[in-house]
C-alpha cells in the first residue's frame, strides 16, 4: 500500500470521524448535556486520526509529492489545530456551550475535509 492511498483512506475516516464528532456533540448539546468522558474520548481519538493524517502528508510531502494546490496542506494544518485550539481556549470546560462548540468544530472539520479533498 502507497503513503498516497493511506493518505486517501485517513482522508475518509477523518470525514466520517468529524461527522461523528460533530453528530455526537450535536445531540448532547440538544438534550443541554455538557461534555462526558465518552466525548472527550471521541475527540482525543480524532485528534488522533487528524494527526495521522498529518504525518502521512509531510511524509509525502518530503517523498516529493505535491498537492494539485498548495490550499491543500492549509487545511490540513486547519484540521489537525481546530480541536486543541477550541479545547485551549475554552479552558477545557465541559458544559452545554461546550457541547455546542464541538458540534458546530465537528461540522466546521466536515467542510474542511471536503475541501482538503477537491484540492488534493
Amino acid at each position: 500500500m502507497t503513503l498516497n492511498q493511506i493518505h486517501v483512506i485517513l482522508a475518509t475516516a477523518t470525514l466520517i470521524f468529524s461527522l461523528i464528532i460533530g453528530g455526537w456533540s450535536l445531540v448532547r448539546a440538544l438534550r443541554r448535556q455538557g461534555i462526558d468522558g465518552n466525548t472527550w474520548g471521541i475527540l482525543a481519538s480524532g485528534e488522533i486520526l487528524y494527526l495521522a493524517q498529518g504525518v502521512v502528508g509531510i511524509l509525502q510531502l518530503l517523498g516529493g509529492a505535491r498537492p494539485e494546490r498548495g490550499i491543500h496542506i492549509l487545511y490540513g494544518v486547519v484540521t489537525a489545530l481546530t480541536l486543541p485550539a477550541a479545547y485551549a481556549l475554552s479552558r477545557g470546560r465541559d458544559d452545554n456551550r461546550a457541547a455546542w462548540t464541538y458540534a458546530l468544530l465537528g461540522l466546521f472539520l466536515v467542510g474542511i475535509a471536503l475541501r482538503a479533498r477537491g484540492t488534493g
